[in-house]
């Protein structure tokens, strides 16, 4: 190995409108702090620190300033062998923190099959052909939309939102309330299918002077009913504050909403609608920035596209969590593994005077300490660093056994990897 296995690496943090501010507590911008380059402004919204080698925003070396993506392709050793022989000389997985302050578009991810059509279509819109699965681990109380609720329920709410149903619209409406409302006998999977993504496609594409008018319609009941406390009701409100007639406050009505707790996991595959609504999280992802929007947003909507690649499947919140699993032979540490090959988290929680003893990963990985006492120290390939701040970022080369040891006060990590 031409370098050392283990060293800190310089990420960069995000700016954009939906983050939190500096002022009101957002981990990036907390995380941020102390790195080179870095200026903090109370008043700026912070919203993502991106770990990792995509080119909008790549990491680099702390000790030479180097493109981490260059150095790599220079070392590969530090990806592996069998890394390298399925993915190339790059990290196939982007790591991130996400301080959200007001929701995040109604949006999808493309699988690998239409992202190279985006891409080869669009590349000024769709930067790459690669897929974009994700998964979101909450530091904080978070809050988002994730996949379609069970039909039942949006059936009764366009029986008990008249706002909704006009929008929809009288056809799609009753269409939708004969399948599901009260059916003689249950829909099939391909019908269910079908019935969601008619619903779906009207509320889309929902003439935009409709929408306002029955957004404002809905407010204006919601005030004069006084359904203070209502999860829904409230939503809306929120929802119409920052995107007043907006016709994605309607998928209250349509997407699940599903609440996290600090160390809960929420894993969101291709072709699945989602939106992120408040928050601290670490979020771990195939490397890729295509994202098919179609509400809430100031950007491109694309709704033909967003309509037509949902896979329209439909389960309770309850189902969108991921449960972690103990890793290994440690004691303090579990591991998230979503079903899919780019990328597993490991969050590890130890208490004041414990150390962790990590078995090797034969593939890469990055670690970001999120909370830390005083004496925190990383141990790997013989050499020991002290982490010195909260949000200190370190690169693992493949094939390398890591000791994380916390002195006075705990330590809180996470590690993202990939390993074939």
């Amino acid at each position: 190995m031409a370098g050392p296995a283990l060293f800190e690496i310089i990420c960069g943090a995000q700016s954009y409108d939906w983050g939190k501010l500096g002022k009101d507590g957002s981990k990036v911008s907390h995380f941020a702090q102390g790195t080179p380059g870095f200026s903090y402004d109370p008043e700026k919204p912070y919203a993502e620190l991106w770990m990792g080698t995509h080119p909008s925003c790549p990491s680099r070396l702390a000790s030479s300033n180097e493109s981490l993506k260059e150095y790599l392709a220079k070392n590969p050793e530090l990806l592996g062998s069998k890394v390298v022989q399925k993915f190339g000389d790059d990290l196939p997985f982007l790591f991130k923190v996400l301080a959200i302050r007001k929701a995040l578009s109604i949006q999808a991810h493309p699988d690998k099959t239409l992202a190279k059509k985006l891409h080869a279509d669009h590349p000024e819109i769709y930067k790459d052909p690669n897929h974009k699965p994700e998964m979101a681990v909450a530091l904080t109380p978070f809050s988002g939309f994730c996949g379609f609720r069970p039909p039942t329920e949006i059936a009764s709410f366009l029986s008990t939102i008249p706002e909704f149903a006009l929008v929809i619209g009288h056809s799609a409406t009753s269409a939708f309330q004969s399948l599901f409302l009260s059916p003689s006998s249950p829909p099939s999977s391909s019908t269910t299918k079908a019935g969601l993504k008619s619903m779906f496609s009207a509320l889309m594409n929902a003439d935009a002077s409709l929408v306002r008018t029955q957004v404002a319609a809905l407010i204006s009941r919601l005030e004069k009913e006084g359904t203070k406390g209502m999860e829904e009701n409230e939503l809306v409100k929120t929802l119409n504050g920052d995107f007043e007639g907006d016709v994605g406050i309607f998928c209250t009505f349509v997407l699940n909403i599903v609440h996290l707790q600090p160390g809960e996991a929420v894993f969101l595959k291709a072709d699945e609608p989602h939106a992120y609504l408040d928050g601290d999280i670490m979020e771990c992802m195939a490397t890729s920035d295509n994202v098919v929007r179609a509400g809430l947003t100031p950007k491109l909507r694309d709704v033909p596209t967003l309509t037509s690649m949902l896979t329209y499947t439909s389960s309770p919140p309850s189902d969108q969590i991921l449960p972690p699993v103990p890793y290994a032979s440690t004691s303090h540490t579990t591991l998230y593994d979503p079903p899919i090959d780019e990328f597993s988290v490991l969050l590890t929680d130890l208490p004041a005077g414990c150390s962790e003893t990590f078995p090797r990963i034969e593939g890469p990985s990055i670690l970001i300490f999120t909370r830390l006492g005083e004496g925190a120290r990383v141990e790997c390939a013989g050499e020991e660093r002290v982490v010195e701040r909260e949000g200190q970022v370190f690169f693992v080369g493949a094939g390398v056994e890591v000791v994380v040891k916390a002195a006075s006060g705990g330590v809180t990590a996470y590690r993202a990897f990939v390993e074939v």
